[in-house]
C-alpha cells in the first residue's frame, strides 16, 4: 500500500442549494433541499485544482432501489443510470425531473430469478451507442433503439467466454478504437460466489475487440468491479471491491488493447478501516487532468495517476456506486444508493 500523507486538512461542508416538492414515480425536480448529504474533505494542495472549496451537492434524483452506472450523453444533454434491482434505466435533464427512460434494461426473460437483474455499468462507444453491462441477462449488450424512442432492442456483443456464461457484467468502458472492456464479478447471482447456475469458476476483466473476439485479461484480481481507461488510453484501471483486499489496479496496455504489465495501484482497505461507511472500490472515472475519482470508502475518492489520495468527496450514510462527468468534466453526477447527487466541480 502506499503511503497517504495529509499535506492539509480543509474539510468544508456542502450542502444541497434549491427548493424541496412532492414526487411520485422515482422521479424528483431537478433538485432538493431536504438535508445535507456530505463534504468535502481535501488532503493535497493538488485537489484544491480539482474542486472548489465551496463546491455543492445536489440531488436529481431519489428514491430508487439502487442507483448505479451513471453515463452522460452530451449530445442530448442528458444522464442516463441504472437502477439495477428494479431493472430500469432513468434519464435525467437539467431542470426537469429524473424520468424513466427504459426497462426492461438488464433482464429480458419472464422466467422469475433473484439477484441483481438489471443495467448496471453504462457506456459510450465511438459511434455514441449506448452499452449496457446486463446483469440479469449475463451479457454485455447494446442498445439499438435511438435515445429519443427507447426501447428494450438489444445486440449481444458477448454473452460468454469459452462457451460459460458470464458471472454478471459489471461495469464498462470503450475506447478510441471500438475496444470495449467490461468486468465480470459474482454480485449479480442470486447466490454469488455459490450460485447454483455459475459456470466460471472466476471473476474476470475481460476486453471485445472491434472485430468481435472477446479475451479475458485478468482472472486474478478478486470481485472486480470498476474500470475506465487513462486519457490516452495507455493505462486501464480496474478496481477491486473485496473486503479482504479492496483497491485500484493499473496495467499498461499494448497497442492492440492487451496487457503489458501492471498491479495494485493504492490499497483501500487502510482508507476502509478508518471510513463511516465502509465499502471496497467500486466505480469511477477519470477527470480531465487524468485523476480517478472513484466511489469507494465514505463517497468519491480523488486519486491521482500516481496513486496518492488527494481529497475526498464523503457522502453521508449512504454508499456510492459509481460516477459520470459532464462533457466538459466540470460536473460530477454520483450514483449513491437511492440517489443521484450533482457536484458542480469549478464555477
Amino acid at each position: 500500500m502506499k503511503k497517504v500523507t495529509l499535506l492539509s486538512s480543509l474539510v468544508i461542508a456542502i450542502c444541497c442549494s434549491c427548493g424541496t416538492s412532492k414526487t411520485e414515480n422515482k422521479e424528483t425536480t431537478a433538485t432538493i433541499k431536504d438535508s445535507v448529504y456530505g463534504k468535502i474533505e481535501i488532503y493535497d494542495k493538488a485537489a484544491a485544482a480539482l474542486i472548489d472549496s465551496d463546491a455543492t451537492i445536489e440531488v436529481v434524483g431519489k428514491g430508487y432501489t439502487w442507483s448505479e452506472g451513471p453515463v452522460w450523453v452530451a449530445d442530448k444533454q442528458m444522464l442516463l443510470f441504472s437502477d439495477v434491482i428494479e431493472n430500469k434505466i432513468y434519464q435525467w435533464k437539467q431542470g426537469d425531473t429524473a424520468k424513466l427512460f427504459l426497462t426492461p434494461s438488464g433482464y429480458t426473460d419472464t422466467a422469475k430469478r433473484g439477484g441483481e437483474n438489471g443495467s448496471n455499468g453504462l457506456a459510450l462507444d465511438k459511434q455514441g451507442r449506448l452499452l449496457l453491462c446486463q446483469s440479469g441477462n449475463r451479457h454485455v449488450a447494446r442498445l439499438n433503439a435511438s435515445f429519443d424512442a427507447p426501447k428494450p432492442d438489444f445486440t449481444v456483443l458477448a454473452a460468454n467466454y469459452n462457451g460459460k456464461k458470464f458471472n454478471s457484467p459489471n461495469d464498462i468502458v470503450a475506447d478510441s478504437k471500438n475496444n470495449i472492456y467490461f468486468t465480470d464479478p459474482i454480485y449479480g447471482l442470486p447466490n454469488k460466489e455459490k450460485d447454483s447456475t455459475r459456470e466460471l469458476n472466476f471473476e474476470g476483466v475481460y476486453k471485445i475487440s472491434a472485430d468481435g473476439k472477446t479475451t479475458l485479461l485478468i482472472d486474478s484480481i478478486p470481485n472486480p468491479n470498476g474500470i475506465a481507461l487513462s486519457l490516452d488510453e495507455k493505462i486501464l484501471y480496474v478496481a477491486s471491491s473485496n473486503g479482504e483486499h479492496p483497491g485500484w489496479f493499473a496495467y499498461t496496455l499494448d497497442e492492440k488493447g492487451n496487457i503489458k504489465s501492471g498491479g495494485m495501484l493504492l490499497s483501500a482497505a487502510a482508507m476502509n478501516e478508518k471510513a463511516t461507511v465502509k465499502q471496497g472500490a467500486d466505480g469511477f472515472k477519470i477527470d480531465r487532468y487524468g485523476n480517478i475519482f472513484s466511489s469507494g470508502p465514505d463517497g468519491v475518492n480523488i486519486i491521482s495517476p500516481e496513486g496518492k489520495l488527494l481529497g475526498l468527496i464523503k457522502v453521508y450514510n449512504r454508499r456510492t456506486s459509481n460516477c459520470a462527468f459532464n462533457e466538459t468534466k466540470d460536473i460530477l453526477f454520483i450514483t449513491a444508493d437511492d440517489v443521484v447527487l450533482k457536484v458542480v466541480l469549478h464555477k
